[in-house]
């Protein structure tokens, strides 16, 4: 689990300098960027992994995930195959700059 500190003050400050609309720019922007990086990080052996990196932004919510059945085996490894993360470190990555973005917002 993600746990993230100031969520409170982050959803004051929101409401009180930013339209709602900049934030769903904001969460369209780093989700679009996340998925690159995803996809970037994907092993490729057919490139089908690569092609089912899709994104699904609704409201304040933005979304990144394999719609392929094998996405966790390759994620997460499996007895017999080392993990070969593509999504988390896309994450770690983006996260950074989604907070930036935030908190730009919000100043």
């Amino acid at each position: 689990m993600i746990k993230l500190k100031g969520i409170d003050a982050l959803e004051r400050g929101l409401k009180e300098r930013a339209e709602a609309k900049d934030v769903q720019k904001a969460i369209q922007i780093n989700a679009s960027e996340m998925q690159s990086k995803a996809q970037n990080y994907a092993p490729v052996k057919s490139g089908n992994l690569k092609r089912k990196i899709q994104i699904d932004v609704r409201g304040l919510t933005g979304r990144v995930a394999s719609t392929a059945e094998y996405a966790p085996y390759v994620e997460w490894g499996t007895r017999f195959m080392d993990a070969q993360p593509h999504l988390r470190p896309a994450y770690y990555e983006q996260i950074e700059q989604f907070k930036k973005d935030l908190d730009r917002l919000v100043r």
